[in-house]
């Protein structure tokens, strides 16, 4: 799982200086790929770029290919939503996860997996930046393997114990190996091999710019060496100190690109500098602003892709950049490159690129993010883009791309990460923009909304407050955007437990709603639910079921009685009459519920399941227990098929089903599922889950212990 990087051209095992990591990365192990060396001043940063992500490449394909890991979870560290991300997708291919669910709950399942799991896994996290990013996130267990990339070793914590292997130059005859391999169209363009490895000391980087632009030219490696020193004395004496060797073979690639491709190069270079090395969605340069930018105009025309087509090349063939076009089709750039391209690009150039590039960005998102590596791609993206743009972004307004990077956290319900974007995202705007700028207060509710997602009621509660008084003040009181944010304020309160003042501040929104909207329109059916919900949640379940009576007589009304919003008032209405102990009527409620739901969405559909799971507890409640057993064996049966054996709501039907047995006498088979649904729930569900916590007492007091 993940997007893997394709090993570049001439790739070097490196047999003589990264020998130690097969012996290394054994089960269990925790191995990090560090720089070997680094100096100071200017070419600290150069010397990091020791191919230590190839390494990792490698070595995870050999362990692929070998059949020595059952499973492979390649995930970008740049940051904690990356990494989450990462997990989400693994958990769903390799558990049946949920991607629905919060990503955090998803992760700690999956590390859970891992922990427990005999087959033999490796999750590769390349290029951690930070240590926060991994807090709670580091996968352990026996049969696996954990191989870290960082430019940073502090972002490793003591307490994952691993072992730090630097990666430094190329040994002598690596580096020779590497040159003599990339050059084998001419013979003659090794003439001076010997000498250039030295002149370049052994840098992988360098060695691998000065063979491509040698490969793609006239020139031998004695030619290279020659302008070479001359360069390197002269930026020498610029620069007041010794450079890394890939801080001058960089020049020599960007005109030798110049030379093969006149038009664009440059401004594409400037573009890529700004977006995530680790890997751009190759569609961004294909977008008409992208286009456009590159053919001096404000819109691109068919045929000026054609221009971002033969800079890509040429600059691919000089070593400034790597393509990738198996699956979704990648641009991916060193950062110390980026870095360099962005130092020396005249500003009016730089602030041309960064607009063109939130508007290529923007364009290539897709309305529907179907698969987890194109969004994380487009967020690092947006993310690295904002780092060096800062608030050019925000010249007129907030950039519609900054919207878009907070709604696809949603989306993905990366709730945590979510909740730090949109904070910082409104107070970027206050500062910026003002406090009652459209953009601030837009930046707000989402805010809010986060909070919220992200459970964290009371911070949600205060921030709708906000928005409620915000919307008043601009729109008026029986404006549907104030009733929107007096619904959703009431929605926080019933999260945070503050529920008298919810039902108050519901009771309100409903009544705005009939005024403004009418007895019977959806928004005013959905809000009478909210205050039913409210109701029921306060114990005041007489009046719940007279809200909830109403709104299914105007939904059988309006919508029909087929309507999936009418068959899920008529459920919680059954809920109701439980609550109320009203058994007859809940009964009557729930057969109706599961008939409407098999019609409808078939058997095996998930809304089904809860359905006959629904009512078999509503039997056992009423002592039919026959009945219920029936029906929770059935639906056992299905959520197992459907939803897979570790699914929670196959727990959650397995634990009413052992409670059933036990209820009826038949020890025996209730001891059997008790015991595998609690080995199920230590295995699967994150550590303190409410229902393993519930098994396991229930267990106990069978047992005794």
């Amino acid at each position: 799982m993940g997007a893997v990087p394709p090993l570049a051209d001439g790739f070097s095992a490196r047999p003589e200086t990264a020998s130690a990591l097969e012996s290394a990365l054994v089960p269990g192990a925790v191995v990090v790929l560090v720089p070997g060396r680094v100096a100071a001043g200017g070419s600290r940063d150069w010397l990091e770029t020791c191919g230590k992500t190839q390494l990792a490449v490698s070595f995870a394909e050999w362990l692929w290919h070998s059949g020595k890991v059952d499973l492979l979870v390649w995930a970008a560290a740049t940051s904690r939503a990356s990494v989450l991300s990462g997990y989400v997708e693994a958990a769903a291919a390799a558990m049946g996860a949920d991607p629905a669910v919060d990503a955090d709950v998803v992760a700690a399942r999956f590390i859970g997996w891992l922990a427990e799991t005999s087959r033999p896994w490796l999750v590769v996290l390349d290029d951690l930046s930070h240590a926060a990013d991994l807090e709670g996130l580091m996968p352990e267990g026996p049969p696996g393997r954990v191989l870290i990339t960082t430019r940073n070793p502090a972002a490793i914590s003591a307490e994952h114990r691993a072992l730090v292997l630097p990666v430094g130059a190329f040994s002598p005859r690596e580096a020779l190996s590497y040159l003599m391999g990339r050059l084998t169209a001419d013979p003659d363009q090794r003439l001076g091999a010997i000498d250039l490895v030295q002149d370049l000391g052994h840098e992988p980087l360098a060695l691998a710019q000065a063979s491509a632009v040698i490969a793609s030219s006239v020139l031998s490696c004695r030619d290279y060496s020659g302008y070479f020193t001359r360069r390197r004395e002269h930026m020498a004496q610029a620069a007041s100190g010794q450079l890394a060797a890939a801080a001058i073979t960089w020049t020599f690639s960007a005109e030798q690109a110049d030379r093969l491709s006149p038009r664009g190069v440059q401004p594409l270079l400037a573009l890529a500098a700004l977006l995530d090395g680790n890997g751009m969605p190759a569609e961004v340069f294909g977008t008409s602003a992208a286009s456009g930018y590159l053919a001096g105009e404000g819109a691109g025309r068919p045929g000026d892709r054609e221009i971002a087509q033969g800079a890509l090349l040429a600059l691919e063939r000089v070593g400034l950049l790597a393509t990738d076009p198996a699956g979704t089709p990648t641009v991916r750039v060193n950062r110390v490159v980026q870095a360099a391209v962005r130092a020396v690009t005249p500003g009016e150039m730089l602030d041309r690129a960064a607009r063109a590039a939130a508007d290529a960005l923007l364009e290539a998102w897709p309305e529907n993010e179907q698969g987890a590596w194109p969004a994380v791609a487009l967020r690092a993206c947006a993310a690295s883009l904002k780092r060096a743009a800062g608030e050019l972004l925000w010249a007129g307004g907030c950039h519609p791309l900054l919207l878009r990077v907070g709604e696809s956290l949603d989306r993905a319900h990366l709730a945590g990460p979510a909740v730090a974007y949109w904070r910082e995202l409104a107070a970027v705007s206050e500062r910026v923009l003002g406090p009652d700028h459209a953009d601030t207060l837009a930046a707000g509710h989402r805010l809010a909304h986060a909070y919220l997602a992200a459970g964290r009621a009371a911070e949600a509660v205060s921030w709708f407050q906000w928005a409620l008084a915000d919307r008043s003040r601009a729109l008026g009181a029986d404006h549907p955007g104030t009733i929107a944010a007096r619904l959703n304020l009431g929605r926080a309160l019933v999260t945070a437990n503050e529920l008298g003042d919810a039902v108050t501040v519901l009771g309100a929104a409903v009544a705005d709603y009939e005024r403004v909207c009418g007895a019977d329109h959806p928004d005013t059916l959905a809000a009478r639910d909210e205050l039913a919900a409210a109701d029921y949640a306060a114990g005041q379940f007489a009046e719940a079921v007279r809200l909830y009576r109403r709104t299914l007589a105007d939904r059988e009304n309006v919508q029909g009685p087929q309507h999936p919003d009418t068959i899920a008032t008529r459920q919680k209405l059954a809920d109701a009459y439980m609550a109320d102990n009203r058994l007859k009527n809940a009964l009557s409620q729930y057969k109706r519920v599961l008939s409407d739901r098999e019609r409808v969405l078939g058997p095996d559909h998930p809304d089904t399941l809860a359905a006959r799971a629904s009512l078999g507890s509503a039997y056992h409640s009423a002592g039919r227990m026959a009945s219920a057993l029936q029906l929770y064996e059935q639906a056992s049966t299905s959520y197992e098929g459907v939803m897979g054996a570790d699914h929670p709501d196959t727990l959650a039907c397995r634990a009413k089903l052992a409670h059933a047995y036990y209820a009826v006498g038949r020890l025996t088979d209730g001891l059997e599922v008790f015991r595998d649904t609690a080995a199920r729930c230590e295995r699967t569900l994150p550590p303190g889950d409410p229902l393993t916590q519930a098994v396991r007492e229930s267990l106990a007091n069978i047992t005794g212990g």
